[in-house]
């Protein structure tokens, strides 16, 4: 089976570039968006110099997914951002409607800022978003979906699982075909961040660890204390025991025991 784009992907214009194995699909789609290709997908069954958040290397084991779509928008870098959480939900709608095991209402997939889809507390897949400017005031945006479909990495300072290992047998062909689709309607409702309300209020009603007390590693110091809310920019907000509000606009969020290895690593 080859990946596809699927019906609603198809009349809304976007194209698909497709390989067995690439390098980084981010890379190629950036390529592709700044000669003017844009809406475009690029998907890969394997991707061998994949990034994560903060240059992390990030690799995608054969029979997992690895896809970018990328566009052009005249918008402000803060608000190109925002597509990630479209993006994210795009995905979850994706995962539900592909994965029986997530259909469940006790297991659904859990959106957890900035770019991570957990389900049970283990992370699923891994959102990237990055952008660059093609001319004044217009930016190519990519964002970066990376789904474990087949098989979860080892050896992480957090728990991680995989279709698969749920029950799952979706392939990362159909996986992709039904987010291709489900991102459209996400796209309209994000408009360009117009929507920006809209797509805040439905990725909080899928926040993992609304409520609970978290660990925010911000590179240069940690900041604990109960996940609050994400604001109207789309940042974590989290309210110290002293009662003070910090919003935090980049950061890698620990819950529970993870919060705990986070602090002592």
């Amino acid at each position: 089976m080859s990946f596809a784009l699927g019906p609603m992907a198809i009349a809304a214009g976007h194209s698909l570039v497709a390989y067995d194995t690439v390098g980084s699909t981010n890379t190629e789609a950036l390529a592709l968006v700044r000669e003017g290709r844009g809406p475009v997908w690029v998907a890969a069954r394997a991707q061998t110099e994949g990034r994560g958040r903060r240059g992390r290397e990030w690799s995608t084991e054969r029979g997992n997914l690895a896809a970018s779509f990328g566009l052009a928008i005249e918008a402000t870098p803060a608000v190109a951002a925002t597509l990630g959480f479209a993006a994210g939900l795009a995905l979850e709608s994706a995962l539900r409607l592909t994965a029986p095991s997530l259909q469940a209402r006790t297991s659904r997939p859990e959106l957890k800022w900035p770019n991570d889809i957990v389900v049970d507390g283990a992370k699923l897949a891994g959102i990237l978003l990055e952008a660059d400017a093609v001319s004044e005031g217009r930016l190519a945006v990519v964002v970066g979906l990376g789904v474990n479909v087949a098989s979860a990495p080892e050896g992480l300072p957090y728990p991680a699982t995989s279709l698969a290992a749920r029950g799952d047998r979706v392939t990362a062909e159909e996986l992709f075909a039904s987010l291709a689709d489900a991102l459209v309607g996400w796209l309209e409702v994000w408009n360009e961040g117009r929507g920006l309300p809209a797509v805040r209020k439905a990725w909080m009603a899928r926040a993992a660890g609304l409520g609970a007390q978290v660990e925010v590693d911000m590179g240069d110091r940690r900041i604990r204390g109960r996940f609050e809310s994400i604001d109207e920019s789309g940042r974590l907000v989290i309210r110290a025991p002293t009662g003070v509000a910090t919003a935090i606009a980049a950061g890698d969020v620990y819950f529970g025991a993870a919060a705990t290895h986070a602090a002592q690593g």
